[in-house]
């Protein structure tokens, strides 16, 4: 499965496709109405691009959505895009960066716990 680039209105509808798959196109425009703020105009605009990106498949009948590509696959490739953009590719700098932010006691201990587990 290729990996499709998301721009961040795409990766919002997304997410409630993911959530709540398979969905109406209906109830996503609710949902984004109730929880981003956004008319059913900009909802459709959107769903209808990720149809084209071949992100979402639609079928009827009451236009269901599904996802064509796996939440995982996305959050894996756009990590991997801010580290080349942000740390040269250095997946060290990254999590050095990253641990060394506001980072609790609780959430040190379970990133330990899933190092040992590599």
């Amino acid at each position: 499965m290729e990996t499709v680039k998301l721009f961040d209105s795409e990766l919002k509808i997304m997410d409630i496709v993911w959530d709540k798959e398979p969905v109406s196109a209906k109830e996503i425009t609710l949902i984004a109405a109730e929880t981003i703020g956004w008319n059913k105009n900009t909802s459709y605009t959107i769903i209808k691009k990720l149809i084209e990106k071949k992100a979402l498949e639609r079928t009827e009948p009451n236009f269901i959505c599904t996802s064509l590509v796996k939440r995982e696959a996305v959050q894996k490739a756009e990590t991997q895009s801010l580290i080349d953009k942000l740390y040269n590719g250095s997946k060290k700098a990254f999590f050095a960066s990253f641990i060394e932010n506001d980072i609790s006691e609780e959430e040190l201990e379970a990133l330990k716990k899933l190092l040992e587990k590599r």
